[in-house]
Formats: structure tokens, sequence, C-alpha cells
């Protein structure tokens, strides 16, 4: 059974940079498609950034843009989210996530991937980590 566990989270400064990782177990990470999520305080959780299996492909939301860049590392299995310039908007729990558990698994595109944030929207079809804590603030 995969498990996702991620970590790098902190209490930082507008305009720093982090880098967010997530190690799965259980598991080879290549035969995954990953994503990062975030929840704001008092929003709905929101998908900023999804990868394919081959990372070939990536979708970002648009307010991610130019600031957030999502890669993984088969060899160590691991994913990676580098967030440059943070903002006070980036404060939040970011989760990361795969597109299955390995004995189930769902065949989707990056952009997919990302708008399976909720129950909904089909978030159980996902693998997820607990989840780590950014906090942007000066």
């Amino acid at each position: 059974q995969v498990q996702l566990v991620e970590s790098g989270g902190g209490l930082v400064q507008p305009g720093d940079s982090l880098t967010l990782s997530c190690v799965m177990t259980g598991n080879q990470l290549n035969y995954f498609a990953v994503g990062w999520f975030r929840q704001a305080p008092g929003k709905e959780r929101e998908g900023v950034s999804c990868l394919s299996f081959n990372s070939a492909t990536t979708y970002y939301a648009d307010s991610v843009k130019g600031r957030f860049t999502i890669s993984k590392d088969n060899a160590k299995n691991t994913m990676f989210l580098r967030i440059d310039s943070l903002e006070v908007e980036d404060t939040g729990t970011y989760y990361c996530a795969t597109n299955g558990d390995g004995d189930r698994m769902v065949v989707v595109s990056p952009e997919q991937m990302c708008s399976m944030a909720s129950p909904d929207s089909g978030s159980r079809a996902l693998a997820w980590g607990q989840g780590t804590q950014v906090t942007v603030a000066s």
C-alpha cells in the first residue's frame, strides 16, 4: 500500500523560496502521476500543480504559474514542489497526492488530477499525504 509523507513546510517570509518534498513508500513512483494541493485557512482544498507519470506534461493553477515548479525524482521515490517568491496568500496546508494507491489507479491528465481536490470531484480516487503547513508572514 502506498504511503506518502510530506516535509519541508514551515514559517517563511514573503519573497522567500521553499521546496516541499513528498516521499513515497510501498511502490515505485515512476508508475504514478503526482500532484500538489493546498488548503488555505477557511477555503476549500485546490490543486496547484500536477505532473504526468513520465514528467512530460504539467499543470499549474493560474495563481501559481511562474512561481511553482513541480518535479519528481523516481530514483529517490520523491516528488517536489519548489515555491519561489512566496506570498502571504500561499499560506496553507500542502498535500501531495498520486493517481491511486497502486492497487486502484485512475488515468487522468495533470489538469484533471488537479481538479480532484474534494470528494465531490473525485479525491477519494487519489492517494494522499498527511499535509505539511506553510505559513508566509513578515
